[in-house]
């Protein structure tokens, strides 16, 4: 599944390339929303509902490490 995706990180992932990878044709495509680490891109994928998607992302935007 995953040779065949388009997968994009965020235009502000540029912390060391720790970050996650969505595939928005997929999304578009299906609805679906795959996720997945940018460091192991063969290991497993979040499979989510936009809104779940749309709140990890505000999540994200709002959690300071």
């Amino acid at each position: 599944m995953t040779a065949t995706l388009l997968w994009v990180s965020s235009s502000h992932s540029d912390n060391g390339g720790a970050c996650i990878e969505w595939a928005p044709e997929h999304a578009a495509a299906t609805g679906e929303v795959l996720v997945r680490d940018s460091k192991n891109p063969a290991g497993p994928h979040l499979h989510l509902t936009p809104q779940a998607f749309t709140d990890l992302v505000t999540l994200a935007k709002h959690t300071r490490i």
